[in-house]
């Protein structure tokens, strides 16, 4: 079904399409009203769904008229593919195809812009209009810098002057445009010799130069590898990284220089042609061409020593060229010249002293058993002590002739007899070479007969390179500290290790330890260490893990250290308290200052940031607060009569900057102490009274003692009790102790005024008490009012001893209890008196003796409360 309806569109569709062909030929388009054009704006990629724009409203148009419009795209095109239109409210939406304005427009320049034009046509006939519609793409910054080449190299000779400017000629391209493209170029190591300069061209090119700030030297250090940062303008900026290989070329900066500038060399007159006499070496500190060395004669050497001795131009190697003729003592001096380009000769001295042959020289002939090229013994400096270099057989000696053999020069060396066989001699070595101390030495061995003759025989070893070192970190622990909330990629440190091997063997790679965290970056060639992402102190105030230094030999050693990154604190928490809020229980007239309550409060940050102060927001004229135990308190004795409950904000702000701070809700509920005595509401005077008709039945309630107390709980619960009773009968009246309410216990026979002292008491700690007399006057009418006045306890009387002395009157006033004073009295003197208890006690009893008399007394009064 949907298909159909579908197709059934398309082929709508396809009649409008004629429909506007027509119209296109048959209305002449001259009518502002039939054509609009209208400009949005949006940014590449956006989701689907997001508003481009209304045409609808944009041209003001009414949706509500009948036939309704209906807005079509005009025939498909690739660019629509990126947007919806609305056919019946004429808004345009992002599809489903994401926008990416680097490849829409990638044939287009920055400053054409890039921009989908859209023509929709607005339906039936009597509406048509056909509306130009361009959609400009702005850019985003979704694009990281990238270089073209994952290592650059600059060739810098060593002699550049300091400013000099080199072009990094690969610089980092950036489909973005505008301030989204590549901005700034940085290096991550400048070594303290380099920094970067940026040039823009004409077209607005941005091009790197190198420049150097400090004199380079080559045969100092050969070479610099770094990495360069291409940052574009975005926020956040993006980075793109190359490897920039700076390396110095060489200059003719240095000239040769002989190792030894005079040779002193002895021959026999009848030495052989061709043998060498000696080998003069020079060197040069340059490189390639710059360090190429010719050994040539001097001018000043005579054309008879150049047709006898021969120079080797390349090696230095002088050799006896032709016969001598003399075989008596003569002397040649021959002056030798290294030469090198554009430098002044170095001159050597050679003299060749030609000694008279008595029965001929001895004869060396050295047999190798190392490996030996071009008179150069090559040794790996894994050899153990003692190991044999070459053999040196001497011959043309007489049987009876005494030589010595001996072996002249530095180094670990010795020429010993061979197993006692005569005139063979072992060179070897006393102990392990080291190539990293010394890689070559120049040796003679030296054979003198008895005769006085003597053969100089050089010898040479080169030392071999094996990866017998481990590289070695600058520092075994590397501490590192690093502010909390870092943004991600951070910087930490470049790790440096060196190898002393050479070439491959020496060059050192590096790695992070099994232990460490995955959100740590290690850069195996420059060493540089990043974060990948936010440190969080309060997670975690320390990381320590292994990095290791690998070399490239074999087999390949490495060595470790240690890394320690403390991450430094920043005021990101604010102040917690352990509750959300908090409840004291006090009770009242709790003495002023005293201890409420504690309230502890945390702050994860550290140092300052983590210090709190505790406020009082509101209540400050009633409590105070103690900042350093957070102890709340109250300037004043609390009543809970006047207030039971307070209710007071306290606010903690922490010692950062800015300062951060949270806020607490206490509670404070007073707990009622028994300090009020009931107060009697009914009857209202002692001097009341009450008419009771003689005839009224027993059991019959007569009237009610009715009182109040301001405390709560049990100190709030009253008891009624009758303590005294005067005139008429005894026993003739009861009260109910929960209710207060006064009955009738036996008949009346009896008339006249009966007087009760009731007793209204709480249940508190101590026991607070009221007293109130109830006048029951018992006749059958109140005839004369005069006579019952006088018979009315007097005020008088009342204070003056009807009231028992232990209890108290009904308007609060409480009369001491003795007793009580007197045993406070009497346990404060005998823990006082303890030394001098004979005494104390003597003192006591009399004291006892004199006190006890008013407690008899009021006890006496209190007797006919126990008979009611």
């Amino acid at each position: 079904m949907w298909n159909t309806k579908r197709g059934t569109c398309l082929h709508s569709k396809g009649e409008l399409w004629g429909l506007f062909i027509l119209l296109l030929y048959t209305i002449p388009l001259s009518s502002s009203s039939n054509f609009s054009h209208l400009i949005y704006k949006i940014k590449e990629g956006l989701p689907k769904g997001t508003l481009i724009g209304a045409i609808s409203a944009d041209l003001k148009l009414d949706l509500s008229v009948s036939p309704p419009r209906s807005f079509n795209l005009e025939l498909k095109t690739a660019r629509q593919q990126y947007v919806n239109l609305n056919n019946t409210t004429g808004e345009l939406f992002t599809s489903a195809v994401e926008i990416d304005r680097e490849a829409l427009c990638a044939e287009s320049h920055e400053g054409q812009g890039c921009a989908i034009s859209l023509d929709v046509l607005i339906l039936p006939q009597q509406y048509f209009q056909l509306v130009k519609v361009k959609i400009i793409i702005e850019d985003v910054n979704d694009n990281h810098p990238h270089f073209p080449v994952g290592e650059i190299r600059v060739f810098v000779p060593e002699n550049a002057p300091v400013n000099a400017r080199f072009a990094v000629e690969q610089s980092a391209v950036d489909p973005d445009i505008g301030i989204h493209c590549v901005q700034t170029y940085w290096l991550a190591n400048d070594y303290g010799v380099f920094t970067l300069d940026v040039e823009e061209n004409e077209g607005g090119e941005l091009t790197p130069f190198l420049i150097i700030t400090e004199s380079l030297d080559r045969e100092t250090q050969a070479e610099y590898v770094t990495d360069i940062i291409a940052e574009d303008g975005g926020s956040p900026p993006l980075l793109g990284t190359a490897t920039l290989r700076i390396i110095i070329t060489d200059v003719n900066d240095n000239c040769p220089k002989f190792t030894e500038s005079l040779v002193n060399v002895t021959i026999y007159g009848n030495a052989t042609k061709g043998m060498q006499l000696a080998r003069l070496q020079a060197y040069d500190r340059d490189e390639g061409a710059n360090a190429l060395i010719t050994y040539t004669f001097s001018e000043r050497v005579t054309q008879e020593s150049r047709n006898l001795f021969h120079l080797d131009t390349n090696l230095g190697v002088l050799k006896l060229a032709g016969k001598i003729e003399n075989n008596g003592g003569k002397l040649y001096k021959l002056i030798v010249l290294a030469n090198g380009p554009t430098c002044i000769p170095e001159v050597a001295t050679v003299n060749v002293h030609v000694i008279k042959q008595l029965s001929g020289p001895p004869v060396v002939i050295p047999r190798y058993i190392a490996s030996e090229k071009d008179g150069v013994v090559s040794l790996s400096e894994s050899e153990p002590a003692f190991s044999p270099i070459a053999f040196f057989t001497i011959k043309n000696t007489e049987p009876q002739q005494k030589i010595e053999c001996l072996l002249e020069g530095a180094g670990p060396f010795r020429l010993v007899p061979y197993e006692r066989i005569k005139n063979e001699y072992l060179l070897e070595t006393t102990e392990p070479l080291d190539y990293e101390q010394q890689q070559d030495y120049e040796m003679v061995v030296v054979v003198r007969n008895s005769h006085g003759l003597v053969v100089n025989t050089i010898v040479k070893v080169h030392v071999l390179d094996v990866n017998d070192n481990a590289p070695v970190f600058k520092q075994s622990f590397i501490e590192i500290t690093v502010e909390e909330n870092n943004p991600p990629n951070t910087f930490l440190a470049q790790l440096q290790a060196t190898d002393a091997d050479s070439e491959r063997r020496g060059e050192v790679y590096y790695l992070l330890g099994a232990d460490a965290p995955t959100i740590f970056d290690l850069d195996r060639s420059t060493g540089v260490l990043t974060v990948s992402t936010s440190l969080d102190r309060e997670e975690k105030e320390t990381y320590r893990f292994m990095v290791r230094a690998v070399d490239r030999g074999t087999p390949r050693k490495e060595s470790i250290a240690t890394v320690i990154i403390t991450v430094q604190d920043r005021n990101d928490n604010s102040p917690r308290f352990i509750n959300k809020d908090f409840t004291f229980f006090v009770p009242e007239n709790f003495p002023g200052f005293g201890e409420i309550g504690v309230l502890t409060v945390t702050d994860a940050d550290a140092g300052e940031n983590g210090w709190v102060a505790l406020s009082i927001l509101n209540g400050s004229d009633i409590f105070v607060i103690d900042t350093g135990r957070g102890a709340l308190r109250a300037k004043t004795s609390l009543d809970r009569e006047q207030q039971g409950t307070y209710y007071v904000w306290i606010e903690a702000i922490d010692g950062g900057e800015p300062a951060l701070s949270c806020i607490t809700t206490v509670t404070v509920l007073l707990l009622d102490v028994n300090d009020n005595p009931p107060t009697v509401l009914f009857p209202q005077s002692n001097q009341s009274y009450m008419l009771v008709l003689p005839n009224t039945l027993p059991g019959t309630s007569i009237t009610e003692v009715y009182a109040v107390d301001r405390d709560t709980g049990m100190n709030a619960v009253i008891a009624y009790s009758i303590i005294k009773r005067t005139d008429g009968e005894p026993g003739s009246f009861d009260i109910d102790p929960y209710t207060g309410n006064i009955t009738l216990r036996k008949a009346l026979s009896n008339r006249g005024l009966y007087s009760l002292w009731v007793k209204v008491r709480d249940h508190g700690q101590p026991e607070l008490y009221s007293t109130v007399l109830v006048n029951l006057f018992v006749n059958e009418t109140v005839s004369n009012e005069t006579l019952i006045q006088s018979l009315l306890p007097r005020s008088v009387d009342i204070d003056h001893g009807e009231l028992p002395p232990d209890k108290k009157g009904r308007k609060g006033e409480q009369v001491p209890n003795m007793c009580g004073e007197y045993r406070v009295l009497l346990l404060a003197l005998t823990a006082t008196c303890l030394g001098l208890f004979l005494i104390v006690v003597s003192l006591v009893t009399y004291i006892c003796c004199k006190r006890r008399k008013p407690k008899k007394k009021r006890s006496d009064i209190e007797i006919p409360l126990n008979s009611l």
